[in-house]
């Protein structure tokens, strides 16, 4: 029995490892329905750029593995994440003469975004991303699609995102080594958008955060595209390890402290909505020299000044972009250290902006698995997918097997894909 055809997703970062399995989806027909999804702790990954393969390969495989048995059927592709400090980004100009015939088609509109791609960059670096910003057609310019417009001169502003040759080999390599095709490689905070922002959003200006363990991905978008890319090296992890030294505890120690202080109020009893006094050992922390604690010492002595160090360095690379001042929709915090405690308190106070935390959504399916922040990157890195690649999904899927039912039906699927050429 063949599998369906749908997109998958494998996000690599550098506390955990998700694997996200889906097909297209009968009912909803703009959705993809998810079937199998798992995560497991990341191995191998320091800062977002693998620094073991065996490792990264084993944490892998034990999560697809899971994935493929809630799925009920193993995948062949997939698309990947990629992060690091290594990650930077550049605006590059494209031109290019409309064809003959006057009218800008698809060729067109190639050759100006190769253009815009022709940069000069060091031999050890390649373009992850070339996103066109705008279009201009003999100087009108804020085109989003230019396809069928009449003109002679078509020019573009579009945005590179781009990565050290090496990281981007090894991410490959390690999806490769079990077997299964990279559909894709894509920025960890590019996806990420694409499953926390809405386009109203975009259009005004804002700026997207995906705090993970180990990095924190920034993306601004404004006019509707994206238009500046950057990584910082730090990310939630920092808080676990600050809560450590803090406390003279293990790290597992410190994540159990940490997760339980981020935790809804309504997730406390009574008791300690009442007090400020924790009681470490309800929590599994089993170091004898820690008993009780106090809430208010843990979270603005050690987690506060962390929280505000990290949109410190937000705020600088706002600053260096040259679009401060441009994201009147404020900064969407998503990832899983956008769960810390007093995060929005310290984004608004440091930032000076309008801080709000982003859920994933746009798939169906078994989205309870995927419904909070931690899950932004893999949930986008499937929409991301089913748009580069609308034609295998949504309706056209759908003709397609049904010609299959009739003899020759790879006479009748030519004809359609013939027919899908002239549609819009």
């Amino acid at each position: 029995m063949a599998k369906p055809q749908g997109v998958n997703a494998i996000d690599i970062g550098s506390g955990k490892i998700t694997c996200l399995i889906t097909v297209p989806s009968g009912d909803e027909g703009d959705k993809l329905n998810l079937v199998g999804a798992a995560t497991v702790p990341s191995r191998g990954v320091k800062k977002g750029q693998i620094v073991n393969i065996e490792d990264v390969v084993s944490s892998i495989s034990d999560c697809v593995e899971s994935a493929e048995r809630m799925a009920g059927f193993n995948i062949d592709s997939a698309f990947v994440t990629i992060n690091g400090d290594h990650i930077q980004c550049q605006n590059s100009p494209g031109l290019a003469a409309v064809s003959e015939s006057g009218e800008i088609n698809s060729d067109d509109i190639q050759r100006v975004m190769e253009g815009a791609k022709a940069v000069s960059l060091p031999t050890s670096r390649e373009i992850i991303h070339a996103l066109p910003r705008e279009f201009i057609v003999d100087g009108q310019r804020g085109i989003k699609d230019p396809t069928s417009m009449s003109g002679m001169r078509l020019e573009t502003e579009a945005h590179l995102i781009t990565g050290l040759s090496p990281a981007i080999k090894n991410v490959t390599r390690c999806v490769q080594d079990l077997g299964i095709n990279v559909s894709g490689v894509v920025y960890t905070g590019l996806a990420s958008s694409y499953s926390v922002l809405s386009e109203t959003e975009k259009d005004l200006g804002v700026i997207l955060a995906d705090i993970g363990a180990g990095t924190t991905s920034i993306s601004i978008f404004t006019e509707g595209t994206c238009c500046y890319s950057a990584t910082l090296p730090v990310g939630a992890r920092k808080i676990t390890d600050d809560i450590a030294i803090g406390l003279t505890s293990s790290i597992d120690s410190a994540e159990r402290i940490k997760f339980f202080l981020s935790k809804p109020k309504e997730g406390r009893d009574t008791v300690e909505k009442q007090t400020d006094e924790i009681d470490f050992s309800k929590l599994g922390v089993r170091e004898e020299n820690l008993k009780t604690g106090s809430r208010k010492a843990i979270v603005e002595g050690i987690i506060r000044p962390r929280l505000n160090e990290i949109f410190t360095l937000i705020r600088d690379v706002i600053k260096q972009s040259g679009f401060e001042g441009q994201t009147p929709a404020g900064i969407v915090l998503t990832g899983g250290g956008s769960l810390t405690v007093g995060i929005a308190e310290s984004a608004r106070r440091v930032l000076q902006l309008p801080p709000r935390v982003g859920l994933p959504s746009g798939l169906s399916g078994v989205v309870a698995e995927v419904g909070t922040p931690e899950y932004s990157a893999a949930v986008g890195l499937i929409l991301y997918g089913y748009q580069s690649k609308p034609q295998n999904f949504s309706g056209g899927a759908k003709l397609t097997g049904i010609f299959k039912k009739v003899p020759g039906h790879d006479v009748a699927g030519k004809a359609l894909e013939f027919i899908k050429s002239f549609l819009p």
